[in-house]
């Protein structure tokens, strides 16, 4: 007999409920993760540079809209070439990395194949 796991946490909650082991939504999910990150990246950088959105629209070439959509959680259209540009204006440096995860590579791979597709 399988044991109940009692738990509080509602993020395990959904997790178990919604995504349990299914590998498209476990792609899914990390793809939302990915874009939730850079979108706050982008944003803290800008804050700490002192930027508004229209400043740092004026330096890499667009409009605030833009810079709006990529500081949006939900937006998926960020590209390398916009995040270099971005990365450029803020003096950072844009670098990307793979890392094999034991447990999710599957799903990583499947997120990715995703963005690709989206690009």
């Amino acid at each position: 007999m399988e044991k109940k796991i009692s738990t509080t946490d509602a993020v395990d909650i959904l997790h178990r409920r919604y995504v349990k082991d299914d590998p498209d939504r476990k792609a899914s999910l990390e793809a939302e993760r990915v874009n939730a990150e850079v979108s706050r990246l982008i944003y803290e950088l800008r804050k700490d540079a002192g930027l508004s959105q229209k400043e740092l629209a004026e330096l890499i070439g667009t409009t605030q809209s833009v810079i709006s959509r990529l500081e949006d959680a939900d937006y998926e259209g960020h590209s390398l070439s916009v995040l270099n540009r971005i990365a450029k204006a803020l003096n950072q440096r844009l670098t990307v990395l793979m890392m094999e995860d034991d447990h999710e590579v599957d799903t990583i791979r499947i997120a990715f194949q995703e963005l690709m597709q989206k690009l």
